[in-house]
């Protein structure tokens, strides 16, 4: 990591909404991404300057990367407290729970698994706008055993005195959820105004709930790779499959889109195939193998003594690579782009050139086990103010991140059946 700045990426935020067919069929269903700034979402604000968002989410963002940093660090620990992200996950999911079915919108993090709300008793809860989950007003809703074994899969304060799990999450910025694991019918709302109805998805039952989370959201949905996501937890219902393509930062008036199920299949022209590789302790996250970053006739190699030396995350904007990959690019990209950088005041960013003076960006060649993705320069600058152009790559020797500046306009399936992830370039303003 650059010792003269402090390692901050820039969370772009979206909101989710489900967008379902009347019944779930084998061509599965999809979801809307509404981008946090866009004139859709209920929190834009016209007042705002572009780079005014910029530079509020490279704010916003510490938590989430000093969540994976100790996550990835620390990965087989299952204590009582495990450091998660809570405000710079990257969407809000709109669910019911419940018979009857109680709406909720919860952060959609795709760097955890838990799914949790607030729930009724509250022994400390903070302020929500929508109202809070009573299990005891739901017919389909039951404890999970202590004993059993997806309370082992949970950091686990304890057990209740009628056999039930206690879990316990505290967050990067001092927020913590604790609560109980149940199970419950989870109802995903269609267009026409009926529903599909998806029973006995484990969540945790939050009656402790303390810190920095917004009155907008009533928990965390996790949609990681681990056993307990709301993905795995569908399970054959979807395959196991989900795919999104995320449209440009600068066409954010365009909704984003996510696929589950069999319409989540990534297949024809250039599509690159890449294997996911599973980590003990860290199933939750997109781990892929990255052996080399092309520009032109000059290749560098990335560090990798073994499989699955980087992953894949929707919520980080920057990509991050291991400290010597990132070090021996810079030379290469420098003598690529034919202009002499300016220094970035804020001092962030490692390469900037003056906007539009010229600046001629090459392709960057992502060589995967598997095959090969070549990346614009969309994928690979960012502008972050009127005047400056800066490579949205940092380096760090603690964790490395495919982030969603390089994932823009590809539609990207995970297939966690197979454990595979296909890219395919795609106008995603068109899906």
């Amino acid at each position: 990591m650059p010792a003269r700045a402090p390692l901050l990426p820039i969370v772009i935020f979206f909101f989710l909404f489900f967008v379902l067919p009347s019944s779930l069929n084998a061509a599965g269903f999809s979801v809307e991404l509404i981008h946090h700034d866009s004139p859709k979402s209920p929190f834009y604000n016209a007042s705002d300057g572009p780079f005014d968002r910029v530079w509020r989410a490279i704010d916003r963002s510490n938590s989430r990367i000093n969540y994976f940093i100790s996550s990835t660090s620390a990965a087989s620990r299952k204590d009582a407290s495990s450091t998660v992200v809570p405000r710079a996950a990257s969407y809000l999911m709109s669910i019911s729970l419940g018979t009857p079915p109680l709406e909720i919108v919860a952060i959609a993090d795709t760097g955890s698994d838990l799914i949790w709300t607030q729930c009724l008793p509250c022994k400390t809860c903070y302020k929500q706008v929508a109202p809070i989950f009573d299990p005891s007003k739901s017919s389909t809703y039951t404890d999970v055993s202590c004993n059993s074994n997806t309370c082992t899969e949970l950091p686990k304060l304890g057990c209740t005195s009628n056999g039930g799990c206690m879990y316990g999450y505290s967050y990067g910025d001092g927020s913590y959820t604790n609560g109980v694991v149940g199970e419950e019918t989870l109802t995903m709302t269609s267009s026409n105004g009926g529903g599909v109805n998806f029973p006995n998805i484990t969540f945790g039952c939050g009656h402790e709930n303390v810190g920095g989370f917004d009155s907008h959201g009533a928990g965390i949905i996790g949609l990681g790779g681990g056993p307990l996501s709301l993905v795995s937890q569908l399970g054959p219902s979807v395959g196991k499959k989900f795919a999104y393509c995320l449209v440009p930062y600068a066409q954010n008036t365009t909704s984003s889109r996510m696929d589950l199920g069999d319409n989540a299949v990534v297949s024809g022209n250039g599509t690159v195939i890449t294997p996911l590789i599973s980590k003990k302790g860290g199933e939750t996250f997109f781990y892929v193998t990255l052996e080399k970053i092309s520009v032109g006739e000059n290749s560098i190699s990335v560090p990798s003594p073994e499989k699955g030396n980087i992953f894949i995350d929707s919520g980080t904007t920057l990509t991050i690579l291991p400290t010597s990959a990132h070090k021996s690019l810079l030379p290469v990209l420098k003598s690529a782009i034919n202009l002499q950088p300016v220094p970035d005041p804020s001092k962030y960013f490692d390469l900037c050139y003056e906007f539009g003076k010229d600046l001629k960006i090459p392709d960057l060649t992502f060589g995967f086990d598997g095959g090969e993705l070549v990346l614009g320069s969309m994928n690979t600058f960012l502008q972050v103010n009127e005047n400056l152009t800066c490579l949205s790559f940092l380096g760090s020797d603690s964790v490395a991140i495919i982030g969603n500046i390089a994932q823009q306009n590809f539609k990207i399936g995970y297939d966690l059946s197979d454990m595979k992830v296909a890219f395919q370039p795609t106008d995603c303003t068109h899906q």
